[in-house]
């Protein structure tokens, strides 16, 4: 894969760089002017309990997207003494990876997840009280990085509305999620599946960083970014919740989470659509329960269970076939664009997000 590792450690530096790095900052020193050494090291955790989910590397993927994307459509340089543009479209960028980090962490607490990246997940080291006020203050440092946003010769009205968007749609499909567990639905169909992760996944992945990189270049997105961006966004979480299923921790990820939290998954709804009844019933009364009631033993079953039903190798093709189809609509989005080199380091980036992983 093409990636430009420059830019995530540029935008991962900008991340950090958001949160509040000391007391003075978080906090006018009066304050704390006689509190007690006890005080000011806790706050000091505080501090660094922000830096956490930031700390822990990522592939940085939506805000490389969106600065390809304001290349592409004519943005030039790299946002430090350029243009509005490039100025806007590098705070857009580690906004949206500020956003990704705070949802990561609410998103834990609402799974009950036990990892992050390879380490446990933050609630699990702090508790869910402290974590949950770590991600509410990150989410706050996401919007005060936007009132950050340069004045100039950009659609800054534009990138606003559009990240607002975003994130009420991640929401959306977010509850719907959430809502599916705590109702303990197993009726969910694949077009159910697929309206959930267009919401939760596909427009902060990729819908909304391509058309924020047009409007970082005063450019009105076409409506091809959003056709792509969909097919593409649903892709990769098919892909995500077959690599759940399939590598695991090979590649960061914490194997079968998605069994032990319930996640109505495609994989599921391919089982559950086309097993035996017998087969079907044994896998409800087996997810049908708290995390903590399931045992590996029985976690392993049902995944024996979808492969041997093919539901891993179908919600593959089903994200190999989104992911045609979206590169497809999104080479004629980027072929009319003034910097086709940047466009092609987008086609290359979002060409494996549905790789075959095993």
């Amino acid at each position: 894969m093409i990636v430009a590792v420059d830019d995530v450690e540029a935008i991962r530096r900008g991340v950090l760089a958001a949160l509040p790095g000391n007391l003075g900052a978080l906090i006018p020193p009066g304050h704390v002017t006689g509190a007690s050494d006890t005080v000011k090291e806790e706050l000091e955790r505080f501090l660094s309990l922000l830096a956490e989910y930031p700390n822990r590397a990522g592939k940085g993927l939506r805000g490389q997207l969106l600065l390809l994307s304001a290349r592409a459509h004519g943005v030039r340089g790299h946002g430090k003494d350029d243009d509005a543009g490039a100025q806007a479209a590098r705070v857009l960028a580690e906004a949206l990876e500020l956003f990704q980090n705070w949802v990561l962490v609410h998103d834990d607490i609402e799974d009950d997840s036990d990892e992050r990246r390879g380490q446990p997940a933050l609630h699990r080291q702090t508790g869910m009280p402290v974590a949950l006020n770590v991600g509410d203050a990150m989410h706050v440092a996401m919007w005060q990085h936007l009132m950050s946003l340069p004045a100039g010769r950009y659609d800054r009205a534009g990138a606003l509305s559009e990240f607002g968007r975003m994130i009420v749609h991640t929401a959306a499909g977010q509850h719907l999620d959430l809502a599916w567990v705590a109702q303990r639905r197993f009726d969910v169909t694949e077009d159910d599946y697929l309206a959930m992760v267009s919401l939760k996944t596909a427009y902060y992945t990729v819908v909304s960083p391509l058309r924020l990189g047009a409007y970082a270049a005063g450019a009105e997105p076409s409506e091809l970014l959003e056709r792509a961006g969909l097919d593409l966004g649903v892709a990769f979480q098919i892909r995500d919740d077959v690599l759940n299923l399939s590598v695991g921790a090979e590649v960061g990820k914490e194997f079968a989470g998605d069994l032990y939290e319930g996640k109505r998954t495609l994989v599921l709804a391919h089982l559950l659509a086309t097993a035996p009844q017998a087969v079907r019933q044994r896998v409800v009364a087996l997810l049908d329960r708290p995390r903590r009631a399931k045992q590996p033993e029985e976690m392993d079953e049902v995944l024996r269970m979808m492969v041997e039903h093919g539901s891993l190798e179908y919600a593959q093709g089903v994200a190999e076939e989104r992911l045609r189809r979206g590169l497809d609509v999104l080479e004629r989005a980027l072929a009319p664009l003034p910097d086709q080199a940047a466009a092609a380091r987008i086609l290359a980036l979002v060409s494996e997000l549905a790789a075959r992983p095993y």
